[in-house]
This record gives C-alpha cells, sequence and structure tokens, in this order.
C-alpha cells in the first residue's frame, strides 16, 4: 500500500494549510513541540559563532569599534538564552511569536555587528562582498527552519527581516557596488530560505498525515485485539511475553441450550442465528454486569470464568449470580425472537490453566479438569436451572435454597454429588420442559 492510499482526504489551502482550524493547530502545536530540541540547538550554536568573533576582533578591530561589538554581543546572548529558556515554558509550542520576536532581535543586532565588521573591513581596504547578507544568511536558516509549515509566519518574519537590513544598508553609506552585490545576495538568500521553508513544510505536512493515519490503523489494530483478548493478556502480548498462567480457585460457568438440535431442525437457518445471537449478546451483558470473563461460545454452549482475568472476591458466588442474571433474562429473549427457549447451566470450582496458543486466530482459552467437570455437571441441571459441584456449593450457597444433593456418575469423571439450585417453576411446568 502505498501511504498516499493511507492517508485520510484533507482539503488544504493554495498555501498547503490544512482548511480544518483545528487539525492546522494540532499540527503546528507538534511539528514546533519535536523542533524544540533542534531550536536550542540552533541558539547555542549560533552564541558560540558569535562569542569566536568577539575573541578575535581585537586582534583586527580598533578599541571603540571592538567595545561597540561587545556592547552588541551581550543583549544577543541575553535574547537566546531567553529563548533557549521560552522553549522550557508549556505553552511555548502554541506561542510562534516568541522565535518571531528573538530571531527578529537577534537579526537586527548581528546586523549591527556586521556594519561594524564591514566598517573594519573598508579600514582595512579588505574586499569581501555583503559580508552584512552573508553572516544574516545564519539567522534566516533559523527562522526557516523555525516556521517550517507556518509560511505565513516566515513571511512576516522575512519582510520585517528585509526592512532592517535595508535600513542598516542604507545607514552604513556602502558605495553603489556593494550595495548592489548585497541586494543581490539578498534576494537569492531569502528565495532560497523561502523554497527550504516552504518545502520542508510541505514534507513535515505529508509526514503530519500518514502518522495519523497509521495512528488511525494502530488504534483499530489495538481495539480489535482488546476486543478478542482481555486486555492484561492483549498488553503482555504486545510487549512480546509468553502468556501462560495458572489459577488455583476459579468457577468455571457451561451454558447450553435445551433441545437445540431440534429446533434448529424446526426453525430457518436466519432465525435460528437471530436466536443465537440474542441469547449470546444476553449472556455478554449478564457477563459484564457481574464481573465475569467470557471466554468463548462453542456451538449453541457459552463458556464463561469467573475469578481468571477478572479477579472475584468470590468466584463461585459470582458465577451462580452470573447464571442467575442470564435465566432471568430469558422471558425478555423468548418474546423478542418468540422461540421458547431454554438453558441449563453447570458450574464447577477448581484450579485451570490458562494462555494464549499460536499466533493466528489467537484467543485466551482455560484448560483443566475443572473445565471437563464444569461440562459434564451441566447436563445435569433441569431446564432453566443450574446445576453446582460441592465445591462450588460450599463456597456459594450463601442465602440461596438448594436441592438435596445427589451423587451422580458423570462421563470420563466418575461419581460426583451435584446440587441443584431450587426451582421457582411450578412442578408440571418443570416435567414438561424435561421431556
Amino acid at each position: 500500500m502505498q501511504p498516499d492510499d493511507m492517508m485520510p482526504h484533507v482539503a488544504r489551502t493554495r498555501t498547503g494549510r490544512f482548511r480544518d482550524a483545528a487539525l492546522e493547530a494540532r499540527f503546528v502545536t507538534e511539528e514546533r513541540e519535536a523542533r524544540v530540541v533542534h531550536m536550542r540547538m540552533f541558539a547555542g550554536f549560533l552564541a558560540a559563532m558569535l562569542i569566536g568573533y568577539a575573541l578575535v576582533n581585537p586582534l583586527y578591530f580598533s578599541r571603540a569599534d571592538e567595545v561597540k561589538f561587545s556592547l552588541l554581543l551581550l543583549p544577543i546572548l541575553a535574547i537566546l538564552a531567553g529563548f533557549v529558556g521560552a522553549t522550557f515554558w508549556r505553552g511555548y509550542a502554541a506561542r510562534p511569536m516568541t522565535d518571531f520576536a528573538s530571531l527578529l532581535g537577534v537579526a537586527f543586532l548581528i546586523m549591527a555587528e556586521n556594519a561594524l565588521l564591514f566598517e573594519e573591513m573598508h579600514r582595512e581596504h579588505v574586499q569581501l562582498h555583503a559580508p552584512i547578507a552573508i553572516n544574516g544568511l545564519i539567522v534566516m536558516a533559523f527562522a526557516a527552519i523555525a516556521f517550517a509549515g507556518q509560511t505565513r509566519w516566515f513571511g512576516a518574519w522575512l519582510a520585517a527581516h528585509a526592512a532592517i537590513y535595508f535600513t542598516v544598508m542604507i545607514e552604513t553609506g556602502s558605495a553603489l557596488v556593494p550595495v548592489l552585490y548585497g541586494t543581490m545576495t539578498y534576494i537569492t538568500s531569502a528565495s532560497v530560505m523561502v523554497l527550504l521553508n516552504w518545502s520542508v513544510g510541505q514534507a513535515h505536512r505529508q509526514s503530519f498525515l500518514l502518522s495519523g493515519a497509521l495512528a488511525a490503523e494502530k488504534a483499530k489494530t489495538e481495539e480489535l485485539l482488546f476486543n478478542v483478548l482481555p486486555p492484561a493478556v492483549a498488553a503482555r502480548l504486545k510487549a512480546g511475553q509468553v502468556v501462560a498462567d495458572a489459577y488455583p480457585d476459579v468457577s468455571v460457568v457451561f451454558i447450553d441450550i435445551c433441545g437445540f438440535s431440534d429446533l434448529s431442525r424446526r426453525i430457518s437457518p436466519g432465525h435460528l442465528v437471530d436466536l443465537l445471537n440474542g441469547f449470546f449478546l444476553l449472556a455478554d451483558k449478564c457477563a459484564a454486569e457481574t464481573g465475569v470473563e467470557k471466554v468463548k461460545t462453542i456451538g449453541d454452549a457459552y463458556l464463561a470464568i469467573s475469578g481468571g482475568n477478572n479477579p472475584a472476591h468470590n468466584s463461585a458466588d459470582a458465577a451462580i449470580c452470573f447464571g442467575e442474571a442470564v435465566i432471568a433474562g430469558l422471558p425478555g429473549l423468548r418474546a423478542a425472537t418468540g422461540i421458547d427457549l431454554h438453558i441449563r447451566i453447570g458450574i464447577h470450582t477448581g484450579p485451570v490453566v490458562g494462555g494464549v496458543i499460536g499466533e493466528t486466530r489467537m484467543a485466551y482459552d482455560y484448560w483443566g479438569e475443572t473445565m471437563n467437570i464444569a461440562s459434564r455437571i451441566e447436563g445435569t441441571a433441569h431446564p432453566d436451572g443450574i446445576a453446582v459441584s460441592e465445591s462450588t456449593w460450599m463456597r456459594g450457597r450463601g442465602d440461596r435454597q438448594f436441592e438435596l444433593p445427589q451423587v451422580i456418575t458423570l462421563k470420563g469423571v466418575g461419581d460426583m454429588p451435584v446440587y441443584r439450585l431450587a426451582r421457582q417453576q411450578p412442578e408440571a411446568e418443570i416435567v414438561r420442559l424435561a421431556g
């Protein structure tokens, strides 16, 4: 995929600015924040260069010009120090005027120093063309980068700089030839800097859009990952960690639809999908409300865990509450679908192992004998009823009423006492549903 294909369509003006004012403001702020370090480095370089001039000047300058140069140097260094200090201010990125005023003040003072340099060269009969423009080019380049992406600000700064430059040029009383060459050099330099400012700004705008598009795609990918996996697990996978956990005490919940095979023969595929979707949405809602973790769906069955990735003070109690909430929501689902839907719920509490296996279609799954026992107990529950193991009953019974335990032989498990939550339905209705 080409970069342009990944970028959202963003309207721009003829100068390349974004028409969306909020987007333009965010671009300018982020770009200025990114350039802070470079601006500090440039200010340090400029200060070092000027101090170098001050150290060399005593060898060639007259005493009077040397003093003048030093007096001009002090405010330049003060402005540069203030500018660097301003970059540490939280509101700096949103205040381009800080750069505008600082760089213009530095440019003016450097021009005055260059005028002294020009006078000393003239006194020594040294013929150098346009020294003011050449030295001033350094500050101009500084401004071109500082205002990259802000063509209007740079244009205004350059206009003010040009006014100061030509004023200084006239005040020096230079001859025609130096003025002519100085003007040509300045125009050439200014044109190059305008092109530099514009091209760098457009490149940064393109990069800004690309970064935004990539960030949006990354956010979508992460959202999908967090929908598939628990947040803590997804974070560990992103960090490159192997996800394997042992849980000594969780409650596993299996929910199955009664007579699903018969239902699938009696209703259309589309209606069947709507029914399953409604049932799973109900279970998802109840899981979120009770703090139970949905693991997966297996055909018409729904598997959930209490006390796994979602810690629970009493996993057995939370699991039973979840089952009760799902059963309580069935009348509304029956009314919405027009189907006499009933479910069985089985719960067992014990140790499990959880983790993510594979690199494609990843999902956090659980394994262990506890899972198998819960699925077997589910088959012993009454329609619209909950059956639990002894370990679940001991921890989650509370004030609930259970039937007397019944020892049942569970396939692949053996004999186990099973506790059924006391039913609230009339006996005749229960017999009809069981049949």
